[in-house]
């Protein structure tokens, strides 16, 4: 069943503003990669999905490309931890998809080892692109050079128990990015991470949340806007990113979570819950104050 545009797309696009781009996204078929990746062909670009799954990965991609008449989205079957799989899958973007500009404007992952196979594998031809298309913040269509953008997650920003190896991946995902930024920079490229939040109807959220309404009330609780998500609000964060208005945008974490980074376990005390907190008025109680009033 189609997605309804109104679930990716919001209206502040331009039509066509990702005209003759091609992305190529790891896991394209996840229900967040693949409304980056809707949004990214609705506004004209083609795109390469990659995953394990063959019928997931072919349905997605068909699904996908279902967006935009005349759209063109490959469904291919790899592993980001095998390194010849991956250079396969970016030769093959490169020679059925890549236009004039012959380039790969993003690659998103969210394991740390995935994510450096696919940036080795995909860096030359965005070099290769940026020859031709430089980013030099004219207006186009002088281009906008060669993106990437990294998907990761805030857990290492603050620490949290029993989360470890979530939050060394990630982190190691950030400086992949980094190191990339800085690097390929020079060459025009330049290398992001989007880090989201809890997001609405995925499957990540349906994993570690529970479905009472307790407990869902309590999870939204933790975030300053009190509320969950949309796919639609990570993928106008991709379109920025790949945007024009991006092309100075270099070697940042875009954190799109409410801000739920910025609490902390302090926020959650009885005395001081967050947000009704700031919402009732409530008094601090437990906490010594300086001078005592003398009314």
């Amino acid at each position: 069943m189609p997605v309804p545009r109104e679930t990716f797309l919001s209206n502040v696009w331009r039509e066509g503003i990702l005209k003759d781009k091609v992305l190529f996204c790891t896991g394209g078929a996840g229900i967040i990669c693949s409304m980056q990746v809707r949004v990214f062909v609705a506004l004209g670009g083609n795109a390469c999905i990659t995953g394990r799954n063959a019928e997931k990965t072919e349905k997605g991609a068909a699904d996908i490309a279902s967006v935009r008449p005349g759209a063109k989205v490959i469904g291919i079957v790899a592993d980001v931890r095998d390194m010849k799989a991956m250079d396969a899958a970016a030769e093959r973007c490169a020679t059925e998809l890549a236009l004039s500009s012959n380039a790969f404007k993003t690659v998103m992952e969210i394991d740390t080892l995935g994510s450096f196979h696919t940036a080795k594998a995909v860096l030359p031809y965005l070099a290769q692109s940026v020859q031709k298309h430089k980013n030099s913040g004219k207006a186009e269509p002088t281009g906008t050079g060669g993106r990437i953008i990294f998907i990761s997650a805030s857990f290492h920003f603050r620490g949290q128990p029993l989360q470890a190896h979530a939050m060394a991946a990630k982190a190691a995902v950030d400086q992949i990015s980094s190191s990339v930024a800085m690097e390929y920079g020079p060459h025009g490229i330049t290398s992001n991470v989007i880090t989201p939040g809890p997001i609405a109807g995925t499957e990540g959220l349906e994993r570690l949340s529970e479905s009472d309404e307790r407990s869902v009330k309590k999870s939204k609780a933790k975030i300053p806007v009190g509320r969950w998500g949309e796919v639609k609000e990570i993928a106008d964060a991709t379109v920025f990113l790949f945007s024009d208005a991006g092309s100075y945008v270099n070697g940042h974490v875009l954190v799109v979570d409410g801000g739920q980074w910025r609490t902390t376990s302090a926020d959650m005390r009885s005395t001081c819950r967050n947000p009704d907190f700031f919402l009732l008025g409530a008094t601090v109680e437990g906490v010594k104050v300086g001078k005592k009033s003398k009314l």
